[in-house]
């Protein structure tokens, strides 16, 4: 399993680029990345692959996040009941 996920996100360009997000994009792909030089390097890829972008009007801001796992600690699966 990768521990990356590649988030390119898409954004109106009157957006300023830290406030871009999940939440605030137009479009948002997500793909597994085994590294972040990987992830970085497939976001521009994954973005022009889905034809997500629109001319002047969007431009592209690709984010890297490590990928959550949830771990049970011995014993929560019978606390949880």
């Amino acid at each position: 399993m990768a521990d990356f996920l590649t988030v390119a996100l898409v954004c109106a360009s009157a957006l300023a680029a830290p406030d871009c997000s999940r939440e605030t994009a137009l479009d948002v792909a997500v793909a597994p990345a085994p590294t972040p030089l990987t992830c970085l390097m497939q976001g521009e890829t994954l973005a022009a692959q889905s034809g997500l972008l629109r001319g002047r009007e969007t431009y592209l801001k690709v984010a890297c996040e490590r990928r959550r796992t949830a771990a049970l600690r011995p014993g929560a699966e019978t606390e949880a009941r």
